[in-house]
């Protein structure tokens, strides 16, 4: 009888290095099939957030204009570090941003908001004109033109300005999901 009682006594309790083993390697393949769509979520979440505060961008700008019955731009500026949105009034020239992307306006030109795209921010921001002037009295956009949104992945997203100052926003080739193609 007693010789029973010390064999249950001696049983390991625990895991052994080849359970250990076997839940590592299922865990491997959970993480590395759940990270690449967690990483492109990721990107898409960005890319949808930048997308979004430069057409509030643009549609204050037009807003401003109207409203303040004075000229309003969106110019678009590449600084070593990214890329920066300035909404002002003034000529083109009259604003530009340092090398850490802030804002600053000088010959009367006045600043009404400053939008910095940083490099490691996943987005950066570029336009086929280097500004967009919004008239006072309807709100009309001169010249119409494109503002380019585009991720390191190569997924971009246009907003394309037309002469009334509306913004259509798509996607060449459907790059970004979740916006027309065009």
């Amino acid at each position: 009888m007693q010789r029973d009682r010390s064999l249950t006594q001696t049983q390991q309790r625990g895991v052994t290095l080849i359970e250990a083993c076997i839940a590592l390697a299922i865990v491997s393949i959970l993480v590395g099939t759940g990270a690449p769509s967690f990483i492109e979520s990721n990107i898409k979440r960005v890319l949808d957030g930048s997308a979004s505060e430069l057409v509030t961008d643009l549609y204050l700008a037009r807003s401003a204009a109207t409203s303040h019955q004075q000229g309003a731009r969106v110019s678009v500026h590449k600084v070593a570090s990214g890329s920066c949105v300035i909404v002002h009034t003034g000529d083109t020239a009259d604003c530009r941003c340092d090398a850490e992307g802030v804002a600053q306006c000088s010959d009367g030109a006045t600043l009404i908001k400053g939008n910095y795209f940083p490099y490691s921010r996943g987005v950066s921001v570029s336009a086929n004109v280097s500004s967009i002037r919004f008239d006072p009295t309807h709100g009309m956009a001169t010249p119409a033109g494109t503002m380019r949104l585009t991720t390191a992945a190569g997924q971009t997203v246009h907003h394309v300005v037309n002469i009334m100052g509306r913004v259509r926003t798509c996607s060449p080739g459907a790059s970004a999901k979740g916006y027309k193609a065009c």
